[in-house]
């Protein structure tokens, strides 16, 4: 079988060490080499050509960003970042997966050797899910620079009652922005579950409200559910559940178990929202590796709802998306480029572009 070959990048030696048990105690996989810093990475690259690159965010003689930017321009690969717990990194990191790294793992502030221990298992999904994000990575460098997304102008909506609902996991962060940052501010209220730990989901927040028209918000217990507004999950430490208070719809945070090991779970979203809005809601299932989504997808469709999933073009893993299209739960696959216009089509609100 052929191992999937990571490069380590991290200033720090027991980090650099600490990964490299992690990775090669997986069988799938194996660390050929770490680097103490970027300067030595980019001559480690050219020697051992490895399929994924762990990164630190933040690193002595080249700052992280400046060479992922310069990676992704002159030799793109999958990179997963390794960011500790602090707001400052949070916004960085959020800024690399928009620069193209896939997905990133948290370090834990305190007992580091067992923390990182502990995250073996994740540490090993993401890098799995980088190096399935190859082919999608490696033709960034032939497609053009992409547009800033025209907004879209509502022709017609009035009801109070409609609903989106969207899961993502890898890559979502940036089909999120996408799928937002076109949307009128008068659009249907949005509820997004993004796996992400927690402590990022505020800075995620943060980036999407100075984007869009509409406004973002990290989701709270109890808070009401309204048009114009789009709600994110917190990461790491609940579910969020869409439920009703009265005639208006409210958000329930759930401290319950991990649901398909996350928490929060699309699936869990999906079902309440199957449950509490039947046919007056959208679900939108987005890249990300695993199936989680795909059985709560299907039974919004069964209650009625419209159901979309991610293209493969697109995604930047399909995992979630093609669980959720081969059990019938998605009635389509779409382009991350055309989904905000899918969505709006499926609510009745037709638009155009301005």
């Amino acid at each position: 079988m052929t191992k999937i070959r990571v490069l380590c990048v991290d200033d720090s030696a027991l980090i650099r060490g600490l990964m490299a048990e992690i990775i090669n105690s997986h069988g799938d996989m194996e660390v050929v080499a770490t680097a103490p810093d970027p300067l030595i990475a980019r001559e480690l690259i050219k020697e051992y050509n490895p399929d994924v690159l762990t990164l630190d965010v933040e690193m002595p003689r080249m700052d992280g960003l400046d060479f992922l930017d310069r990676l992704m321009r002159l030799r793109p690969m999958p990179v997963v970042m390794v960011s500790s717990l602090t707001e400052r990194n949070s916004e960085i990191t959020l800024r690399a997966l928009e620069l193209g790294a896939v997905d990133f793992v948290t370090k834990p502030k305190l007992g580091i050797r067992d923390g990182l221990l502990e995250y073996s298992e994740i540490i090993a999904d993401k890098i799995r899910a980088a190096y399935m994000a190859r082919a999608q990575i490696l033709s960034r460098v032939a497609r053009a620079p992409q547009k800033r997304p025209s907004s879209l102008r509502l022709q017609t909506y009035n009801s109070t009652e409609k609903l989106v609902l969207i899961g993502a996991s890898t890559g979502g962060t940036e089909a999120i922005r996408r799928v937002l940052e076109p949307l009128p501010a008068q659009s249907p209220a949005i509820l997004i579950t993004q796996h992400m730990p927690a402590g990022f989901t505020r800075s995620f927040v943060q980036r999407l409200d100075a984007l869009c028209a509409v406004r973002v918000y990290e989701a709270e217990h109890g808070q009401r559910v309204l048009p114009g507004h789009a709600y994110i999950a917190p990461g790491g430490n609940a579910h969020m559940k869409l439920a009703r208070s009265g005639a208006n719809y409210v958000i329930h945070l759930e401290h319950s178990e991990p649901v398909n090991r996350h928490r929060p779970s699309v699936d869990v979203l999906f079902y309440s929202a199957a449950k509490v809005a039947g046919k007056n809601a959208v679900g939108v299932v987005l890249t990300g590796m695993g199936k989680d989504g795909a059985q709560g997808l299907l039974a919004m469709r069964q209650a009625g709802a419209r159901t979309l999933a991610q293209d493969e073009k697109s995604s930047v893993v399909f995992g979630m998306p093609r669980e959720a299209l081969a059990i019938g739960a998605a009635e389509q696959a779409v382009s991350i480029d055309q989904m905000s216009e899918h969505i709006m089509a499926c609510l009745g609100a037709f638009g155009h572009r301005v």
